[in-house]
C-alpha cells in the first residue's frame, strides 16, 4: 500500500467515526460501532471499510451492515464534502470479528492458566 492510499485510508476512517458519532441518525447504527479498517483500491475509487461492534447477535450485525449500505449514499456525500479528494471513493461495508476472537482466545488462555 502506497503511503498516499495509507494516509487517505487513515482519513476516511476518522470521518467515517467522527459522522457515526455526530451525524447518522439511524437507529441500526446507533449501537458501539468502530470502524476498524479501510482499504483502498489502487487507484482510490473503491473503499473497503470494516466495522465492528461490541453486540454479538448475529441479528444486530446483519441489521447494522443494512444500516451502513443505506447510509452510505449520506457518507459518501459527507465524505466528499470534508476530504476534497478528486474521487470520492465508492464504499462497501464489511463486518469484522476480530475483536470477538481475540477476546475469545484470551479467555481460553485465561481458563487454560486458572486449571493449571
Amino acid at each position: 500500500m502506497s503511503r498516499r492510499s495509507e494516509r487517505t485510508s487513515k482519513l476516511i476512517q476518522r470521518e467515517i467515526s467522527g459522522l457515526l458519532e455526530r451525524e447518522v441518525n439511524d437507529p441500526r447504527l446507533s449501537k458501539l460501532i468502530s470502524v476498524t479498517e479501510v482499504t483502498l483500491s489502487p487507484d482510490l475509487k473503491h473503499a473497503k471499510i470494516f466495522v465492528s461492534t461490541l453486540s454479538s447477535e448475529i441479528n444486530n450485525k446483519e441489521e447494522m451492515l443494512a444500516g451502513f449500505n443505506n447510509a452510505s449514499g449520506f457518507l459518501r456525500k459527507e465524505l466528499a464534502s470534508h476530504l476534497k479528494l478528486r474521487y470520492t471513493p465508492q464504499l462497501s461495508f464489511h463486518y469484522d470479528d476480530s475483536i470477538e476472537r481475540g477476546a475469545r482466545l484470551l479467555k481460553l488462555i485465561g481458563e487454560l492458566t486458572t486449571t493449571e
